[in-house]
């Protein structure tokens, strides 16, 4: 017997969740989550801003001249060699 009722995706609240105890159990620590996602979210709002940084910031709810700054931050990071 097959159900004919189409299934629903997991809910924002259980996806994240979910995403939580992932990196949990990988052992990443709370900064660097709230890091990954604080970047993840600005470059996905400026993306679909199209680069414009006026407008993504007030989406944002953030001043530009701090989202200029979190951005070339992400860039200096990205450059910056990891030492072990």
């Amino acid at each position: 017997m097959t159900d004919s009722t189409p299934r629903q995706p997991p809910r924002l609240k259980d996806r994240l969740e979910a995403l939580c105890v992932e990196m949990i159990d990988k052992g990443i620590r709370f900064h660097e989550a709230v890091e990954q996602l604080e970047k993840c979210f600005i470059t996905e709002v400026v993306r679909r801003r199209d680069g414009n940084l006026l407008r993504a910031s007030e989406d944002l709810g953030v001043h530009r001249n701090t989202l200029a700054k979190r951005l070339a931050s992400y860039k200096a990071r990205k450059r910056t060699p990891i030492r072990n």
